[in-house]
């Protein structure tokens, strides 16, 4: 008999790709010499045909000494974590509920291989200016910077980090009691921040 899915797991590979699209910006974090080393880097997910990420790319400064971190030993993990935000009992007509915290998260195992072409690396910080960049008025363009684009990219190094596992855990209100979930989801719209409310929406079809 298949084991019932967790109610926090993800519920499509469209899920992952979906928050590391709204949230580029991830830690990378490996074992070096000097024990573990991170860095918070934008992203740029693969994705294959079925939805799933198959890697990520980035690049680090050639200062950073993660580098030569990863140049001994490409194992480290990703960590993104996406809608998040404090539930407070405050909101609810039951006063018994306990404070909680609502979130989107996923962690990834990888293997990074570093890639030094100039090119290779020029394309890379195009393409993700490209993303950050779309849809902006008067958006701007990595050719912008003339001649110092090619000395940027001497001081950068890419990477490419093949997906070898993945864990995704998405608590978002699936374990609420339906009058609590209402009464959360009432006190999170009324908060400046959409991107929470939206999700527990997104785990929680046909609730509230």
């Amino acid at each position: 008999m298949t084991a019932a899915p967790h109610r926090f797991a993800p519920r499509s590979p469209q899920d992952l790709a979906d928050l590391a699209r709204q949230q580029p910006l991830a830690w990378i974090c490996s074992a070096g010499p000097a024990g573990l080393v991170s860095t918070p880097l934008p992203l740029v997910p693969r994705v294959a045909s079925d939805g799933r990420i198959v890697a990520v790319e980035g690049h680090f400064a050639r200062s950073n000494a993660q580098v030569a971190a990863l140049r001994a030993d490409g194992r480290a993990t990703v960590l993104w974590l996406g809608a998040h935000g404090y539930v407070s009992p405050s909101w609810m007509a039951d006063r018994t509920q306990a404070p909680t915290w609502n979130y989107a998260s996923a962690q990834l195992q990888v293997d990074v291989r570093l890639v030094e072409e100039p090119d290779a690396i020029v394309a890379h910080l195009r393409e993700l200016a490209e993303r950050m960049e779309t849809g902006r008025p008067d958006a701007w363009s990595i050719d912008d910077m003339g001649p110092r684009l090619a000395q940027l990219a001497q001081r950068v190094i890419a990477f490419r980090a093949v997906v070898l596992a993945s864990h995704e855990k998405y608590k978002l209100g699936q374990d609420e009691r339906d009058d609590v979930y209402v009464d959360i989801l009432a006190g999170l719209d009324a908060q400046p921040d959409a991107a929470l409310p939206a999700w527990m929406r997104r785990f929680n079809p046909g609730r509230g």
